[in-house]
């Protein structure tokens, strides 16, 4: 038997320190880590290329095995890492800050104040190439592309102006592929916050540089009350005159069944009562103009409609045609933008978009089940993907891409672009919330300082309190039953956690509303087009007086195992957990005429559930 080689304690120390760094992601730490420098020749790996000029957090980190040949943190998200100075100022702020409430104008938000065109708040383009180019210096000039660019960036906005947005360039190269072979692009954007997803510069690049049609998708929109619905359309296509735009929802009529259910009411023809796949279809007829035989997409949109009549039988089982995934990177190298549209007779759908909006959820609602993993966490689809809807269209699913910009990071932390599970400081954002909602009477808040104060006289002569977000946060705690592990104390990132969740799923429903809302509303409750976006959503105005519950005796008590179970329920390992939320949260209206947000807030959660 061979004697043993030596193991010195200091040798044990440096190998557990390389599997620590290995796990944490820094994979280039180990003298056997796989990156993607070894893959490329030694060549640095480009989603690093901008920590010389700016300091990146990097977010979702994966476990990474030194026997599989995918970095699954290849594609992670990168936004730019926040001084402990301004967390620190943030909280502080959410602790003495009095909240108080917003007036309706500035609900009101234009594209030009999310956009403005003189700051140069573009993207990323892929730079010209031949195919004399090796592979090496088409990445080495893609990165030196990708750094003017950020430099550019950063000398027109002053520092801390800029949004939240994504650093990874290896994601950015997904979206060039996706715009490089897709005939049509579908812009996927939130109905309750479609400016903030709308950049312009990408709608000029694709209709003037590629010279290819744009269809805009207003995703969610059983989220939003039918007049603001109508509202945004016609905003959008003021400021766009010759864009196709479609009202889209993944889940129609669907609603909790309590004020705090984690999952939705589940059915088994889930992904076939989606409310627009023919609004798609028929634009796409019309940009195609008879180029592309589209007769087996509206066969099979048929065929949907049929099955959906028919209890317990999926649509599309049986169907003639078959859904195909392509996963290979042979495109994603050395690939040109085709000239040729509707090569072979078939027409590609590109879907893009920033992350949480829906894109995975459109393509399994087109294709009538689930084909395509989703997720209410932010950058879970990592790269591009195509099916075959039929034979002649293929959809093609793109990561979603945080474009620069001068919004508010808190708003777009409620808009779902951020992961809540790795937020630094939640409470600035609940404060951005609470001033524009009626927080107190949706949730039913108690006041901290009035817990000692009621045993004693009550009430009497004592003044409504003042509320901060880290009172709202610590009243949701104690109401929640939120407390820290130790000392017992009430856990207020946990509630914080919470209702930035809430406020995501849609159950705390914030819509902001396009310029002179306010003085048209009425203009908008009356409008023709209304019953139209009614039955898009999967409502009418019987289902609306009844208010149909399922589950009226379980109350919130139902479902305080699950919540306890999903304490960080915003990982969702599996996927499956669930759809984004996408369109689940917002409930039929009591009313006959459709309101503004707040009385959706009302229906959204039930007041005798939160007693």
């Amino acid at each position: 038997m061979p004697r043993k080689k030596p193991f010195s304690n200091k040798q044990k120390k440096k190998q557990l320190q390389v599997k620590r760094e290995r796990k944490r992601g820094d994979t280039g730490s180990g003298p056997s880590s796989r990156n993607a420098s070894v893959e490329r020749g030694g060549e640095r790996q480009s989603d690093t290329s901008d920590s010389e000029t700016t300091d990146v957090r990097r977010i979702n980190q994966q476990p990474f095995s030194r026997d599989g040949r995918y970095d699954p943190n290849r594609y992670r998200l990168h936004f730019e890492k926040e001084s402990k100075e301004d967390v620190e100022k943030r909280k502080k702020m959410a602790r003495e800050k009095i909240l108080k409430p917003v007036s309706d104008k500035e609900l009101e938000i234009a594209i030009s104040d999310i956009y403005p065109s003189e700051k140069g708040l573009g993207f990323p383009r892929r730079p010209s190439w031949n195919y004399e180019m090796s592979r090496e210096n088409l990445l080495k000039k893609e990165e030196k592309s990708y750094k003017e660019y950020l430099d550019d960036l950063h000398s027109r906005n002053p520092l801390g102006s800029l949004s939240h947005f994504e650093h990874n360039l290896e994601t950015w190269r997904q979206l060039w592929r996706v715009l490089e072979m897709s005939d049509v692009i579908l812009l996927i954007v939130d109905i309750r916050h479609p400016v903030l997803q709308f950049p312009p510069a990408m709608y000029d690049y694709i209709t003037g540089d590629l010279k290819k049609q744009m269809v805009l998708v207003l995703n969610k929109a059983d989220l939003c009350p039918p007049p603001l619905v109508i509202a945004w359309k016609h905003y959008m296509t003021s400021q766009f005159p010759h864009l196709e735009i479609v009202c889209f929802t993944s889940h129609r009529g669907q609603t909790y069944s309590t004020v705090l259910q984690k999952k939705r009411m589940r059915r088994k023809a889930d992904w076939s009562h989606a409310g627009g796949p023919i609004d798609i279809m028929k634009a796409c007829q019309e940009i195609t103009a008879g180029r592309v035989d589209l007769s087996s997409w509206e066969q099979k949109i048929q065929r949907d409609a049929v099955a959906e009549q028919l209890e317990g039988e999926r649509p599309d089982e049986g169907a003639e045609s078959v859904l195909m995934e392509h996963q290979s990177d042979s495109t994603m190298e050395m690939s040109n933008p085709s000239q040729e549209l509707y090569k072979d007779g078939v027409l590609t759908l590109g879907l893009i978009g920033f992350p949480n909006v829906g894109k995975s959820s459109v393509i399994n609602s087109l294709v009538g089940r689930k084909v395509v993993s989703v997720s209410r966490t932010p950058g879970h689809t990592k790269y591009f993907q195509t099916y075959y809807l039929t034979p002649t269209v293929k959809l093609c699913d793109c990561p979603g891409l945080v474009f620069p910009s001068r919004v508010d990071k808190q708003l777009q932390i409620l808009a779902g672009i951020y992961p809540v599970s790795q937020l630094q400081e939640p409470y600035s954002s609940v404060g951005y919330l609470c001033e524009r909602t009626p927080f107190l009477s949706v949730l039913k808040l108690k006041h901290p300082s009035l817990e000692e104060i009621e045993p004693q006289q009550g009430d009497h002569g004592t003044k409504e309190p003042s509320w901060t977000a880290w009172d709202v946060c610590e009243a949701w705690a104690e109401r929640r039953g939120y407390k820290t592990a130790k000392a017992a104390r009430n856990d207020v990132y946990r509630a914080a956690n919470s209702l930035l969740r809430l406020a995501i799923d849609g159950r705390l429903c914030l819509c902001l509303r396009p310029p002179g809302y306010s003085c048209l509303r009425e203009h908008w409750e009356n409008h023709p087009d209304l019953p139209d976006i009614m039955a898009l959503q999967g409502r009418s105005t019987e289902e609306d007086g009844m208010g149909k519950r399922d589950d009226d005796d379980d109350g919130e008590s139902s479902t305080e195992p699950e919540e306890e179970r999903d304490r960080d329920a915003d990982d969702d390992e599996d996927g499956d957990d669930d759809d984004e939320h996408e369109g689940f949260g917002h409930p039929r209206r009591t009313e006959e005429k459709p309101s503004d947000f707040t009385v959706n807030m009302y229906n959204v959660l039930r007041e005798n559930e939160c007693e």
